[in-house]
């Protein structure tokens, strides 16, 4: 097993991860979609996140709306949502599993082969909510790309997605 410092390396920056996780999760600014054109009078922009979506009109005016209920929700954004969540405690989980397992602590101290395998245990759920997360901001990415045929149509990938795929690396 790895020594203590580098252990503690790792628990720190899945703490940062999950930092990152309840960030760009809690964030209404996953998708933009604004119209482009010669006949369009007044500029949208409309925002799209996991649990509200926004409204931008060029005059300055932002309306938000909270999605109410499940069945308004896109279902790319369900879905999201729900990884995004289960992402969220596997990772928690597996800072409680892990801290209990790292060297540095004194949490089954008696026994040196359960406590490496409850921290390696610690690190299966790390790799699992790892790749919760990449599954589901490629699912909602392949959603957007295919939304992109709509006539003057113009999308972008705001904050919520830009902060989660750092997320991956940690």
């Amino acid at each position: 097993m790895a020594n203590a410092g580098l252990q503690l390396l790792g628990y720190i920056l899945a703490s940062l991860g999950l930092l990152g996780l309840i960030a760009s999760t809690a964030m209404a600014e996953w998708k933009i979609s604004s119209y482009a054109g010669d006949n369009i009078i007044t500029a949208q922009a409309m925002y799209e996140g996991l649990w509200q979506s926004c409204v931008s009109q060029s005059t300055g005016q932002l309306q938000c709306k909270v999605y109410d209920s499940l069945l308004q929700i896109p279902g790319e954004v369900q879905g999201t949502r729900a990884l995004m969540i289960l992402a969220t405690f596997l990772c928690g989980i597996g800072l409680l599993i892990a801290a209990v397992g790292m060297k540095c602590t004194t949490c089954l101290s008696d026994n040196k082969e359960q406590k490496n395998k409850v921290a390696v245990a610690g690190g299966v759920l790390f790799v699992i909510a790892d790749m919760l997360l990449l599954y589901s901001l490629q699912k909602l990415l392949m959603c957007a790309i295919a939304q992109l045929n709509e006539v003057n149509k113009v999308m972008k990938l705001l904050k919520g997605s830009y902060y989660a795929f750092p997320l991956f690396q940690l």
